[in-house]
């Protein structure tokens, strides 16, 4: 639709959408195969991005939520739910 509007006829916009997506194919077959090669060191990876995330959240989330006073109340739903959440990581597998 975009091309379409930007003046391209059917048939060319159309052909230009096709070619778009034909990478897609290839590039999953690429990605399966990395995973697959690289996947014993895919919990190790994994944890390293869960890290990075948790970095995150406590380099920038937390002491903006104790900007506006609230420091108790928000400290404690960061607790109550990062052991939620890892509650149901254990329970769910």
């Amino acid at each position: 639709m975009p091309l379409r509007r930007e003046g391209f006829s059917r048939r060319r916009a159309f052909g230009y959408g096709q070619m778009s997506g034909a990478v897609e194919p290839v590039a999953g077959i690429v990605g399966a195969a990395a995973v697959m090669m690289m996947q014993p060191i895919l919990p190790y990876a994994l944890s390293f991005a869960a890290g990075a995330m948790i970095f995150v959240v406590v380099e920038e989330l937390i002491p903006e939520s104790q900007q506006a006073g609230n420091t108790d109340l928000a400290t404690v739903a960061t607790l109550a739910g990062f052991t939620l959440m890892m509650s149901l990581d254990v329970a769910l597998g």
